[in-house]
């Protein structure tokens, strides 16, 4: 089972109301293989929302200047507990997210500019020792899979 971000398998719950789904991931769903999370959702903010960004000091701003740290935190932390409670051994988080993202995130200027790091709930399940992908890598690591499969068959 996946941990999987609502977002990727076709849930209007990014910060513009807005989702990203993405096929392969949404087949995930349709298989039964996916719990969905949106961890800024479990933490209490609405849809649409204003964006928000991890700052250098590692508080979650919005563009609107609040604090929504904790409410990052706490959708973390559901999310962790959700990821246990249903048996999901990996998860699949949306690139960049200042919950989700994974290696890579913005840096707290809403300016686009990207600095390693990770987003809330991708550095919680990560320290929990759950593996943690975004829908990039998940991708690679698909076709990479599907490369080899075509190499053995006639």
């Amino acid at each position: 089972m996946y941990l999987i971000s609502a977002c990727l398998a076709g849930e209007p719950c990014r910060m513009d109301g807005r989702a990203k789904p993405v096929p392969e991931i949404q087949a995930l769903v349709k298989a039964g293989k996916a719990v969905l999370v949106c961890p800024e959702v479990l933490g209490g903010l609405d849809t649409p929302r204003s964006p928000s960004e991890r700052q250098s000091d590692g508080r979650v701003v919005n563009r609107l200047g609040q604090d929504v740290t904790a409410a990052f935190a706490r959708g973390a932390a559901l999310a962790l507990e959700i990821c246990r409670n249903t048996g999901c051994s990996c998860a699949i988080l949306k690139a960049r997210s200042p919950s989700c993202g994974k290696g890579e995130i913005y840096d707290g200027s809403f300016t686009g500019t990207r600095v390693p790091g990770n987003g809330a709930c991708a550095g919680l399940l990560l320290e929990a020792g759950i593996p943690v992908l975004t829908e990039e890598e998940y991708l690679i690591t698909l076709q990479k899979t599907e490369n080899k499969q075509s190499e053995v068959l006639p």
